[in-house]
Protein backbone atom coordinates (compact mmCIF):
# COMPACT_ATOMS: atom_id res chain seq x y z
CA UNK A 1 0.00 0.00 0.00
CA UNK A 2 1.45 3.43 -0.47
CA UNK A 3 2.17 6.09 1.58
CA UNK A 4 -0.75 8.89 2.31
CA UNK A 5 0.37 12.24 0.52
CA UNK A 6 -0.84 14.17 3.31
CA UNK A 7 0.46 12.42 5.96
CA UNK A 8 3.94 11.91 4.10
CA UNK A 9 3.22 16.18 3.81
CA UNK A 10 2.50 16.60 7.58
CA UNK A 11 5.48 14.15 8.58
CA UNK A 12 7.69 16.39 6.12
CA UNK A 13 6.84 19.30 7.97
CA UNK A 14 7.21 18.34 11.25
CA UNK A 15 10.70 16.80 10.35
CA UNK A 16 11.68 20.02 9.07
CA UNK A 17 10.85 21.79 12.48
CA UNK A 18 13.18 19.05 14.64
CA UNK A 19 15.85 19.42 12.07
CA UNK A 20 16.32 22.92 12.53
CA UNK A 21 19.87 23.70 14.51
CA UNK A 22 18.37 26.31 16.40
CA UNK A 23 15.06 25.88 19.01
CA UNK A 24 12.09 28.67 17.68
CA UNK A 25 8.95 28.51 19.70
CA UNK A 26 6.64 29.68 16.90
CA UNK A 27 3.36 29.79 17.84
CA UNK A 28 2.13 30.43 14.58
CA UNK A 29 3.36 27.93 13.08
CA UNK A 30 2.78 25.24 15.84
CA UNK A 31 -1.16 26.07 15.58
CA UNK A 32 -1.21 25.85 12.17
CA UNK A 33 0.66 22.35 12.02
CA UNK A 34 -1.31 21.31 14.95
CA UNK A 35 -4.86 21.89 13.57
CA UNK A 36 -3.98 20.36 10.22
CA UNK A 37 -2.70 17.29 12.27
CA UNK A 38 -5.85 17.07 14.07
CA UNK A 39 -8.39 17.21 10.72
CA UNK A 40 -5.90 14.57 9.58
CA UNK A 41 -6.09 12.20 12.80
CA UNK A 42 -9.61 12.54 12.91
CA UNK A 43 -10.76 11.58 9.35
CA UNK A 44 -8.40 8.97 9.67
CA UNK A 45 -8.66 7.49 13.45
CA UNK A 46 -12.15 6.42 13.63
CA UNK A 47 -11.83 5.81 17.41
CA UNK A 48 -10.54 9.38 17.95
CA UNK A 49 -13.38 10.89 15.85
CA UNK A 50 -16.06 9.51 18.06
CA UNK A 51 -14.51 10.46 21.45
CA UNK A 52 -14.01 14.34 19.43
CA UNK A 53 -17.30 14.53 18.21
CA UNK A 54 -18.74 13.30 21.58
CA UNK A 55 -17.11 16.46 22.94
CA UNK A 56 -18.56 18.38 20.15
CA UNK A 57 -15.21 18.99 18.79
CA UNK A 58 -14.61 18.50 14.75
CA UNK A 59 -11.94 20.39 12.52
CA UNK A 60 -13.72 22.72 11.26
CA UNK A 61 -15.48 23.91 14.55
CA UNK A 62 -11.67 24.55 16.54
CA UNK A 63 -9.98 27.60 16.76
CA UNK A 64 -6.86 26.97 17.89
CA UNK A 65 -5.11 24.15 19.01
CA UNK A 66 -6.27 24.30 22.83
CA UNK A 67 -9.30 23.13 21.75
CA UNK A 68 -8.15 19.68 20.19
CA UNK A 69 -9.38 17.05 22.51
CA UNK A 70 -7.07 15.39 24.65
CA UNK A 71 -6.79 12.01 24.85
CA UNK A 72 -6.21 10.21 28.45
CA UNK A 73 -3.08 8.10 28.18
CA UNK A 74 -5.39 5.30 29.97
CA UNK A 75 -7.18 4.71 26.43
CA UNK A 76 -3.91 3.81 25.00
CA UNK A 77 -4.71 0.24 26.54
CA UNK A 78 -7.78 -0.38 25.70
CA UNK A 79 -8.08 0.85 22.13
CA UNK A 80 -5.75 0.65 19.09
CA UNK A 81 -5.28 4.66 18.31
CA UNK A 82 -3.65 4.10 14.95
CA UNK A 83 -3.91 7.23 11.86
CA UNK A 84 -3.08 4.82 9.37
CA UNK A 85 -3.81 1.36 8.14
CA UNK A 86 -3.13 -1.33 10.36
CA UNK A 87 -1.23 -3.18 7.50
CA UNK A 88 1.41 -0.03 7.51
CA UNK A 89 2.42 -0.68 11.37
CA UNK A 90 5.84 -1.87 11.90
CA UNK A 91 6.25 -1.34 15.68
CA UNK A 92 4.65 -0.99 18.94
CA UNK A 93 5.93 0.44 21.94
CA UNK A 94 4.08 -0.46 25.35
CA UNK A 95 4.09 1.45 28.85
CA UNK A 96 5.74 -0.66 31.75
CA UNK A 97 3.86 -3.04 33.79
CA UNK A 98 3.54 -6.30 35.40
CA UNK A 99 3.04 -9.25 33.48
CA UNK A 100 -0.66 -10.10 34.29
CA UNK A 101 -1.34 -5.95 33.78
CA UNK A 102 -2.67 -4.25 30.35
CA UNK A 103 -0.05 -2.08 28.69
CA UNK A 104 -0.76 0.86 26.81
CA UNK A 105 0.43 0.56 23.37
CA UNK A 106 1.84 3.46 21.35
CA UNK A 107 1.37 1.97 17.44
CA UNK A 108 3.71 3.21 15.12
CA UNK A 109 3.88 3.09 11.13
CA UNK A 110 7.17 5.18 11.09
CA UNK A 111 10.61 6.19 13.50
CA UNK A 112 11.66 8.74 12.18
CA UNK A 113 9.60 11.32 13.98
CA UNK A 114 9.98 9.67 17.30
CA UNK A 115 14.02 9.19 16.47
CA UNK A 116 14.25 13.08 15.09
CA UNK A 117 12.40 14.40 18.58
CA UNK A 118 14.46 12.61 20.96
CA UNK A 119 17.97 13.73 19.66
CA UNK A 120 17.83 17.06 19.75
CA UNK A 121 15.65 16.82 23.14
CA UNK A 122 18.15 14.90 25.03
CA UNK A 123 21.19 17.10 23.58
CA UNK A 124 20.01 20.17 24.40
CA UNK A 125 18.60 18.93 28.24
CA UNK A 126 21.23 16.40 29.38
CA UNK A 127 24.24 17.42 26.66
CA UNK A 128 24.31 20.97 25.93
CA UNK A 129 27.92 21.58 26.26
CA UNK A 130 28.71 18.79 23.77
CA UNK A 131 30.86 20.42 20.63
CA UNK A 132 29.00 19.64 17.42
CA UNK A 133 30.35 16.12 16.01
CA UNK A 134 32.12 15.12 19.11
CA UNK A 135 31.55 12.06 21.76
CA UNK A 136 31.06 11.67 25.05
CA UNK A 137 31.21 8.69 27.83
CA UNK A 138 27.18 7.68 28.18
CA UNK A 139 26.59 4.71 30.65
CA UNK A 140 22.97 3.28 30.52
CA UNK A 141 20.95 1.74 33.74
CA UNK A 142 18.62 -0.09 31.07
CA UNK A 143 18.30 -3.06 28.69
CA UNK A 144 19.48 -2.63 25.69
CA UNK A 145 16.43 -2.06 22.52
CA UNK A 146 16.80 -5.80 21.21
CA UNK A 147 15.93 -7.03 24.61
CA UNK A 148 12.89 -5.40 24.75
CA UNK A 149 12.11 -3.97 21.65
CA UNK A 150 8.72 -2.51 22.88
CA UNK A 151 10.40 -0.02 25.34
CA UNK A 152 10.34 2.97 24.43
CA UNK A 153 13.31 3.71 27.06
CA UNK A 154 15.08 1.53 25.47
CA UNK A 155 14.75 2.31 21.84
CA UNK A 156 16.03 6.08 22.99
CA UNK A 157 18.76 4.87 25.06
CA UNK A 158 20.06 3.38 21.84
CA UNK A 159 19.81 6.09 19.75
CA UNK A 160 21.25 8.08 21.88
CA UNK A 161 24.45 5.76 22.30
CA UNK A 162 24.84 5.59 18.60
CA UNK A 163 24.58 9.63 18.13
CA UNK A 164 26.75 10.86 21.07
CA UNK A 165 28.07 7.86 23.11
CA UNK A 166 31.96 7.09 22.75
CA UNK A 167 33.79 3.22 22.04
CA UNK A 168 33.25 3.00 25.99
CA UNK A 169 29.85 3.93 26.19
CA UNK A 170 27.31 0.65 27.02
CA UNK A 171 24.26 -0.67 28.69
CA UNK A 172 24.80 -2.43 32.07
CA UNK A 173 21.39 -4.24 32.73
CA UNK A 174 21.59 -7.29 30.41
CA UNK A 175 19.47 -10.48 30.38
CA UNK A 176 17.41 -8.53 33.18
CA UNK A 177 20.44 -7.94 35.90
CA UNK A 178 22.47 -5.44 36.46
CA UNK A 179 26.27 -6.17 35.47
CA UNK A 180 27.78 -4.11 38.43
CA UNK A 181 31.33 -5.35 37.71
CA UNK A 182 31.70 -3.82 33.92
CA UNK A 183 29.37 -0.67 35.28
CA UNK A 184 32.03 -0.34 38.12
CA UNK A 185 35.16 -1.04 35.35
CA UNK A 186 33.63 1.42 33.14
CA UNK A 187 33.51 4.02 35.61
CA UNK A 188 37.27 3.22 36.75
CA UNK A 189 38.46 3.23 33.56
CA UNK A 190 36.41 6.81 32.75
CA UNK A 191 38.30 7.75 36.27
CA UNK A 192 41.49 7.31 35.36
CA UNK A 193 41.01 8.76 31.63
CA UNK A 194 39.63 12.07 33.24
CA UNK A 195 36.51 11.71 30.89
CA UNK A 196 33.31 12.66 32.32
CA UNK A 197 30.21 10.29 32.17
CA UNK A 198 26.70 10.67 31.58
CA UNK A 199 25.12 8.23 33.66
CA UNK A 200 21.40 7.43 32.36
CA UNK A 201 18.49 5.31 33.75
CA UNK A 202 15.29 4.49 35.36
CA UNK A 203 14.99 6.21 39.19
CA UNK A 204 14.63 2.41 40.54
CA UNK A 205 17.96 1.26 38.45
CA UNK A 206 19.59 4.26 39.97
CA UNK A 207 18.41 2.60 43.42
CA UNK A 208 19.22 -0.48 42.44
CA UNK A 209 22.54 0.02 41.44
CA UNK A 210 23.42 2.54 44.51
CA UNK A 211 22.67 -0.48 46.47
CA UNK A 212 24.40 -2.84 44.69
CA UNK A 213 27.59 -0.82 44.76
CA UNK A 214 27.05 0.53 48.80
CA UNK A 215 26.99 -3.49 49.48
CA UNK A 216 30.83 -3.61 48.25
CA UNK A 217 31.57 -0.75 50.67
CA UNK A 218 32.03 0.95 46.90
CA UNK A 219 32.00 4.89 46.79
CA UNK A 220 32.76 6.09 43.14
CA UNK A 221 33.84 9.75 41.98
CA UNK A 222 33.46 10.63 38.63
CA UNK A 223 35.40 12.84 36.65
CA UNK A 224 34.54 16.85 36.86
CA UNK A 225 31.55 17.44 34.30
CA UNK A 226 29.98 14.13 34.57
CA UNK A 227 26.20 13.90 35.19
CA UNK A 228 23.23 12.12 35.38
CA UNK A 229 19.63 11.30 34.24
CA UNK A 230 17.20 9.60 35.93
CA UNK A 231 13.52 9.11 34.30
CA UNK A 232 10.20 7.00 35.30
CA UNK A 233 8.92 8.25 38.98
CA UNK A 234 10.27 7.80 42.25
CA UNK A 235 7.75 4.90 43.00
CA UNK A 236 8.72 1.52 42.60
CA UNK A 237 7.33 -2.39 43.44
CA UNK A 238 8.77 -2.42 46.45
CA UNK A 239 8.93 0.41 48.32
CA UNK A 240 8.60 4.75 47.57
CA UNK A 241 12.04 6.78 47.07
CA UNK A 242 11.72 10.38 47.99
CA UNK A 243 13.35 12.17 44.62
CA UNK A 244 15.77 14.52 47.13
CA UNK A 245 16.73 11.39 49.13
CA UNK A 246 17.40 9.69 45.68
CA UNK A 247 19.70 12.91 44.23
CA UNK A 248 21.52 12.72 47.92
CA UNK A 249 22.12 9.25 47.13
CA UNK A 250 23.60 9.63 43.86
CA UNK A 251 25.77 12.86 45.32
CA UNK A 252 27.15 10.27 47.81
CA UNK A 253 27.43 7.23 45.34
CA UNK A 254 28.60 9.21 42.38
CA UNK A 255 30.09 12.07 43.30
CA UNK A 256 27.00 13.97 40.70
CA UNK A 257 25.92 16.73 42.74
CA UNK A 258 22.12 17.89 42.20
CA UNK A 259 22.56 20.49 40.23
CA UNK A 260 23.82 18.02 37.39
CA UNK A 261 21.28 15.33 37.68
CA UNK A 262 18.40 16.13 35.36
CA UNK A 263 14.94 14.56 34.98
CA UNK A 264 13.00 13.42 31.92
CA UNK A 265 9.34 13.33 31.52
CA UNK A 266 7.85 11.19 29.12
CA UNK A 267 5.70 8.32 28.14
CA UNK A 268 5.18 5.54 25.40
CA UNK A 269 2.28 7.46 23.86
CA UNK A 270 4.14 10.66 23.37
CA UNK A 271 6.92 11.21 20.59
CA UNK A 272 8.96 13.54 22.63
CA UNK A 273 10.67 13.76 25.92
CA UNK A 274 10.86 16.89 28.10
CA UNK A 275 13.84 17.75 30.29
CA UNK A 276 14.76 19.81 33.49
CA UNK A 277 16.57 22.97 32.26
CA UNK A 278 19.54 22.60 35.26
CA UNK A 279 22.32 21.84 32.85
CA UNK A 280 20.58 23.79 29.90
CA UNK A 281 20.12 27.18 31.60
CA UNK A 282 22.00 26.99 34.98
CA UNK A 283 21.21 29.13 38.13
CA UNK A 284 17.59 29.24 36.72
CA UNK A 285 14.60 27.60 38.51
CA UNK A 286 14.46 24.22 37.91
CA UNK A 287 11.53 23.29 35.52
CA UNK A 288 10.95 21.02 32.28
CA UNK A 289 11.45 22.80 28.57
CA UNK A 290 8.75 22.12 25.91
CA UNK A 291 10.18 21.28 22.53
CA UNK A 292 9.22 24.02 20.08
CA UNK A 293 7.05 21.26 18.22
CA UNK A 294 5.37 20.55 21.53
CA UNK A 295 3.03 22.83 23.64
CA UNK A 296 1.97 21.87 27.75
CA UNK A 297 -0.93 22.83 29.24
CA UNK A 298 -1.66 22.56 33.05
CA UNK A 299 -5.36 22.35 33.47
CA UNK A 300 -7.97 22.90 35.91
CA UNK A 301 -9.85 19.31 35.92
CA UNK A 302 -13.25 20.94 37.10
CA UNK A 303 -13.51 23.78 34.10
CA UNK A 304 -11.33 22.88 31.25
CA UNK A 305 -9.35 25.95 31.67
CA UNK A 306 -5.90 26.79 31.45
CA UNK A 307 -5.19 26.40 35.04
CA UNK A 308 -4.03 30.03 36.89
CA UNK A 309 -0.21 30.20 36.88
CA UNK A 310 1.48 28.20 39.54
CA UNK A 311 -1.60 26.75 40.56
CA UNK A 312 -1.77 23.04 40.26
CA UNK A 313 -3.79 21.12 37.32
CA UNK A 314 -3.63 17.66 35.36
CA UNK A 315 -1.44 17.99 32.61
CA UNK A 316 -1.75 17.89 28.88
CA UNK A 317 0.75 17.47 26.17
CA UNK A 318 0.35 18.47 22.52
CA UNK A 319 3.18 16.67 20.32
CA UNK A 320 3.27 16.61 16.90
CA UNK A 321 5.66 14.01 16.71
CA UNK A 322 2.45 12.06 17.17
CA UNK A 323 1.54 11.93 13.45
CA UNK A 324 0.56 8.29 13.62
CA UNK A 325 -1.51 7.85 16.50
CA UNK A 326 -3.05 11.19 18.55
CA UNK A 327 -1.57 14.24 18.51
CA UNK A 328 -3.18 15.49 22.21
CA UNK A 329 -2.71 13.22 25.76
CA UNK A 330 -4.55 13.95 28.75
CA UNK A 331 -2.01 12.39 31.01
CA UNK A 332 -2.28 11.21 34.23
CA UNK A 333 0.11 13.55 36.22
CA UNK A 334 -0.41 17.11 38.30
CA UNK A 335 1.75 19.81 37.39
CA UNK A 336 2.02 23.67 37.51
CA UNK A 337 3.83 25.99 35.70
CA UNK A 338 6.94 27.46 36.26
CA UNK A 339 7.72 30.51 34.15
CA UNK A 340 8.06 29.13 30.44
CA UNK A 341 8.41 25.39 31.53
CA UNK A 342 6.41 23.18 34.04
CA UNK A 343 6.85 21.32 36.55
CA UNK A 344 5.56 17.70 37.44
CA UNK A 345 4.24 17.09 40.86
CA UNK A 346 3.11 13.20 40.45
CA UNK A 347 0.37 11.28 39.36
CA UNK A 348 -3.45 12.25 39.92
CA UNK A 349 -5.22 9.77 42.08
CA UNK A 350 -7.87 7.54 40.33
CA UNK A 351 -7.11 9.61 36.82
CA UNK A 352 -5.81 7.41 34.58
CA UNK A 353 -8.35 5.16 35.87
CA UNK A 354 -11.69 7.16 35.20
CA UNK A 355 -10.04 8.81 32.42
CA UNK A 356 -9.31 4.91 30.14
CA UNK A 357 -12.99 4.19 31.21
CA UNK A 358 -14.76 7.37 29.87
CA UNK A 359 -12.59 7.46 26.63
CA UNK A 360 -12.85 3.80 25.89
CA UNK A 361 -16.57 3.99 26.29
CA UNK A 362 -16.86 6.83 23.85
CA UNK A 363 -14.30 5.50 21.19
CA UNK A 364 -16.37 1.82 21.55
CA UNK A 365 -19.61 3.32 21.17
CA UNK A 366 -21.10 1.87 18.03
Amino acid sequence: MSADPERVALDDRVLAWMREPEWKRDDARFDALARDLFAHQFARCTPYRRFCEGRGRTPEGIQSWRDIPAVPTGAFKEVALRSFPAEREVHVFRSSGTATEKRGEAHLDTLALYEASLLPSFRRGVLPDLAPGARTRVRVLAPPPAEVPDSSLSHMFGCVLAAFGDAASGFDVRGGELEIASLLAAIEDAAADGEAVALCGTAFAFVHTIDAIGARGARLALPPGSRAMETGGFKGRSRELPRDALYAAIEHTFGIPPERIVNQYGMCELGSQFYDSVLAEPGAPRRKIAPPWTRVRIVDPETGDDAAAGAVGAIHVYDLANTGSVLAIQTADLGRTIGDGFEVLGREPGAEARGCSIAADAMLAP
